[in-house]
């Protein structure tokens, strides 16, 4: 008897076994079969609409290397350990880097419904019951097994959904290669702006000496009589125009070294100390490439390109959720009232249920015209940022052309101005003419000497825009910062 009845044991356990390896082989049939055989998932709407671009800028057409990492051209070592350090260690970077892999993430778990469901679980129960004369009842219960499920996707609701989200995480990374290229844009605008402020500082110093001479000048010809009081006011105040100009050349340089910190991830007091001197000199107007390449070098038109893609699969999605759909289910158990017999009785259940949209107050339909307006709105956003693109690498062209343009006017401005100046001072000594032709002179030299070292600020930050708004695949190389446990 006690042969016949491990016999029997036996015998149960195997078919149970045999039940759930059927169910499970039956869910992945219809996980990797029937999906691929599908023929009725609606095709997403393209909204690819062709964008007609130039055939070329109107200053020059020649070729782009994209993967130039371009500040690496101006010539400076410490830049290019600025640039590299603010890659690798600005704190906006860091946040893009969190979003892409979120993003990343959520795209893996939408692709998770694409694949059957399995679960465990076990259960445990007692209940005592009082009866009559101090009696009672006691049950107890237990159970243990698995519970399977997964929709068949039919019209590829499920597949269009988590095409979505890889689409959403490649425009992510778009969108962190654009942060890549704004932060080192913005690390060489600094670095470009705090020599320039170091520049003009030094020239007031020169300037401040200057005056000082012509004041001593005049207030010698003062004390003999051949110069007025007023002469003598007139240019004290210049000395003292020059001298409070000093303290705002000041601020302003540490503001920029402070902001060059925080683009680098220090702290505003652990600013970096600038070797440099001078400005850097820049050739001529470099390569711009073509139009036509601005859509592959570009990153925020690619973020847009995936996200108008990302909302055709959405639309795909909407469109497929107002179809039946198809899900299986089942269940295989042990389950006995003792513990010790627990494993002697099978409970396996196997269930499909087919259900379909009758009336939901026009829910899924008005999702659809969502989508279908997103899908517009994408469209329109994206040929926006294409032809944003192309104005600012004519812009960015225009001015760098321009501002050597008037560069060169400004040096033969100031060289004519310098010699009115000497013919100025030369007739004063001499008793030509009164102190205000020097003065006025005086004053517009000045003036242009400042004016040139802005105006060659303009012309490199004009060369920044410009490698800025061409773009480049060098942002491709960028890696995940190192996790910090």
């Amino acid at each position: 008897m006690l042969h016949k009845s491990k016999k029997n044991l036996f015998a149960s356990h195997s078919a149970g076994i045999r039940s759930l390896l059927l169910w499970l082989v039956l869910l992945v049939f219809w996980g990797l079969v029937i999906p691929a055989c599908a023929p009725f998932a609606p095709a997403p709407r393209s909204g690819m609409e062709e964008t007609h671009l130039p055939d070329s800028f109107s200053i020059q057409d020649s070729i782009y290397d994209p993967r130039q990492r371009w500040w690496e051209t101006i010539g400076d070592e410490q830049l290019n350990n600025f640039v590299d350090e603010a890659l690798s260690d600005n704190q906006t970077l860091l946040s893009y880097w969190a979003r892409f892999e979120r993003a990343q993430a959520q795209a893996k778990k939408a692709g998770a419904d694409l694949k059957p469901s399995l679960a465990g679980g076990a259960d445990a129960s007692y209940t005592k019951v009082q009866t009559g004369n101090d009696g009672s009842i006691e049950n107890e219960s237990y159970a243990v097994g698995l519970i399977a499920g997964y929709e068949v996707d039919l019209w590829g609701r499920i597949r269009a959904t988590h095409e979505s989200a890889l689409l959403e995480a490649e425009a992510s990374r778009e969108d962190l290669n654009a942060a890549a290229m704004t932060v080192a844009a913005e690390v060489a605008d600094r670095w470009i702006a705090i020599l320039s402020q170091r520049l003009q500082g030094q020239l007031l110093e020169q300037q401040l000496a200057t005056n000082k001479t012509y004041l001593d000048l005049v207030e010698l010809r003062f004390r003999k009589s051949l110069a007025s009081a007023l002469d003598v006011f007139q240019q004290r105040q210049l000395v003292e125009r020059v001298r409070a100009q000093l303290p705002l050349i000041e601020m302003q340089e540490r503001m920029l070294e402070n902001q060059l910190a925080v683009l680098l991830g220090r702290m505003p007091n652990q600013a970096p100390r600038i070797s440099r001197q001078e400005l850097p000199v820049i050739a001529a107007v470099p390569a711009a490439g073509l139009p036509v390449q601005l859509l592959q070098n570009r990153p925020d038109i690619a973020a847009a390109l995936r996200r108008m893609e990302a909302s055709d699969q959405d639309l795909a999605a909407a469109r497929a959720d107002r179809l039946p759909a198809l899900r299986l289910t089942g269940s295989a158990a042990y389950d006995n009232d003792e513990l010790a017999a627990l494993f002697d009785n099978w409970i396996v259940n196997l269930a499909a249920s087919l259900t379909a949209p009758i009336f939901d107050g026009s829910r899924r339909k008005s999702e659809v015209e969502i989508n279908l307006a997103a899908v517009q709105q994408q469209l329109a956003e994206y040929r926006q940022i294409v032809l944003s693109a192309v104005r600012e690498v004519e812009d960015a062209l225009i001015s760098e052309t321009k501002i050597r343009e008037h560069i060169a006017a400004l040096e033969n401005q100031l060289q004519a101005g310098q010699n009115a100046l000497s013919e100025a001072r030369t007739r004063y000594v001499n008793g030509l003419n009164d102190y205000l032709p020097v003065l006025t002179q005086l004053l517009s030299v000045q003036n242009l000497e400042n004016d040139l070292i802005q105006r060659h600020e303009d012309l490199l930050v004009a060369r920044i825009s410009l490698y800025r708004a061409i773009g480049g695949s060098w942002v491709d190389d960028l890696t995940p910062p190192a996790q910090n446990n």
